[in-house]
């Protein structure tokens, strides 16, 4: 899943994650959660880090994952789940998770990942994917309106013990 950026003469290439990328996937994790906020304090714990990186690596898993590398370094993540729905017979795909790395952006790593994230969708016959952002991530939006449509949901969410 190569693909050559119009920004640079760069290839950004898109595989799933293998056992050796786990330092280089965990430095991109903790980037990608300290842009929402997740560091010290409010850090996910290692459980669950642990976890996360199982469930990608397991082919049993509904959850599956992309990494991409630029000149053989990682730089981007994208993370999905496939589950049921109740409006289509087939799966659905939430991306729950796509990070480019500050130092490669601009260089098409994103769309590169949305393009792999198509093509896991594609091998497993499902037909859509949907995710959301923070309304004021306006960098990601303007790629996210390129390649999708803004459904206008909120989305809220209820913890409890």
């Amino acid at each position: 899943m190569s693909k050559m950026s119009k920004a640079t003469s760069k290839t950004v290439d898109v595989a799933r994650p293998v056992s050796a990328d786990k330092v280089a996937w965990m430095d991109l994790w903790a980037q990608y959660n300290a842009f929402y906020g997740r560091t010290e304090d409010t850090a996910l714990p290692k459980d669950v880090v642990d976890a996360t990186w199982k469930r990608i690596l397991d082919p049993e898993s509904s959850v599956d994952g992309l990494v991409a590398s630029v000149s053989g370094k990682l730089v981007g993540l994208a993370h999905v789940a496939f589950h049921d729905n109740m409006i289509q017979l087939q799966q659905t795909c939430y991306m729950q998770d796509l990070f480019t790395a500050p130092d490669a952006r601009g260089l098409g790593v994103a769309r590169a990942l949305i393009d792999g994230v198509k093509q896991l969708c594609r091998s497993r016959r499902v037909g859509d994917v949907y995710w959301h952002t923070q309304a004021e991530n306006t960098v990601a939006r303007r790629l996210y309106d390129q390649v999708g449509r803004d459904t206008n949901f909120v989305v809220y969410r209820m913890n409890f013990d």
